[in-house]
């Protein structure tokens, strides 16, 4: 029995390189990822301040809070952002060093209060776990904005609930898309409305290409990545979760927020569906204001992974730009 159960531990039920790898036995190999780095109270860098926080014990969600230099100074209200990390629903994390990273030069530039959620992962957490933990952490933000009470004084003291902003990167920006539909529909606590929200190299798919998409259907790693995530998906790779123009799907119109940026780049395979899905806002009917900003001759998260390139300060500045 014991070499039984030995051998199922190594046998492979899934498979997704470069990210993931998934056992027979249940055993999850994360194969990327940057490692998880602590809070600092002053960057060196940027003199941004963070802390981690609880926002739920059941289910588990964290943040990390992010208070940039100038509240120092003054206790002034600043815009807030809810941030969503990257990395497919499977890899990465609100403590990891990219993001972290990242987080400290968007609060520093932006002026801006962060929240980055630290939402449960697949295939451990199968979606729509990622998407609830996100209303949650939304829902926790929006719940101080006419209360009395300083359960998180961060967000007391400096945060301004008229200016509150959503945003991700990759499968965060697909969480921003999903998060902004539901702000549509449902009301949020203490009243607040979500002002703006940047949808950077979105995670979009469909089993029918855009553009110059390869036609490979199930066999792409989008789908592949998808249908490891969100194994129940009723409409599989043309959910309404991850092609906004699928059967059933809401109507753009609905979007529950005032203006929108998305950003692509150039040479990422997921280009073509960030500028259809502009293009699909535009033609909704919404009424909100929404802009498509590229960077040419550069890949999928670029501004992230290298941060000192001039292309990335430019994309982080234009980000910071919105958060006004």
């Amino acid at each position: 029995m014991a070499s039984a159960a030995g051998n199922k531990s190594k046998e492979i039920e899934t498979e997704i390189l470069p990210a993931i790898r998934v056992y027979k036995d249940g055993r999850v190999e994360r194969l990327m990822g940057s490692p998880i780095v602590p809070s600092s109270l002053q960057d060196p860098e940027t003199g941004v301040s963070s802390k981690d926080i609880v926002i739920s014990h059941h289910p588990s969600i964290s943040a990390r809070l992010y208070l940039p230099k100038s509240t120092q100074f003054k206790p002034n209200k600043l815009p807030i952002l809810l941030y969503f990390h990257g990395g497919g629903f499977v890899i990465e994390s609100a403590f990891s060093f990219l993001d972290h990273r990242y987080l400290n030069l968007i609060v520093s530039e932006a002026n801006v209060v962060a929240v980055s959620v630290e939402y449960r992962l697949a295939p451990e957490h199968p979606l729509p776990a990622a998407f609830h933990d996100c209303w949650e952490a939304l829902n926790w933000v929006t719940s101080h904005a006419n209360s009395n009470t300083t359960t998180e004084p961060w967000l007391h003291h400096h945060a301004d609930f008229k200016r509150i902003y959503i945003g991700g990167d990759s499968a965060g920006a697909n969480i921003a898309h999903n998060v902004a539909l539901r702000a549509g529909v449902e009301a949020l606590q203490g009243k607040a409305n979500i002002l703006g929200a940047f949808l950077s190299h979105p995670y979009f798919w469909g089993s029918l290409p855009v553009g110059s998409e390869p036609n490979e259907g199930l066999s792409h790693l989008h789908a592949r990545i998808w249908n490891l995530v969100y194994p129940t998906a009723p409409g599989g790779i043309d959910d309404p979760a991850l092609n906004p123009l699928g059967p059933g799907a809401p109507s753009l119109a609905t979007l529950g927020c005032s203006k929108l940026l998305i950003c692509v780049a150039g040479k990422d395979a997921l280009r073509e569906r960030g500028v259809w899905y502009c293009e699909a806002v535009k033609k909704s009917g919404w009424q909100g204001e929404v802009e498509l900003f590229e960077v040419e001759d550069e890949d999928h998260a670029f501004h992230i992974y290298n941060t000192d390139t001039h292309n990335a300060k430019h994309m982080i500045t234009r980000i910071a730009s919105f958060l006004v």
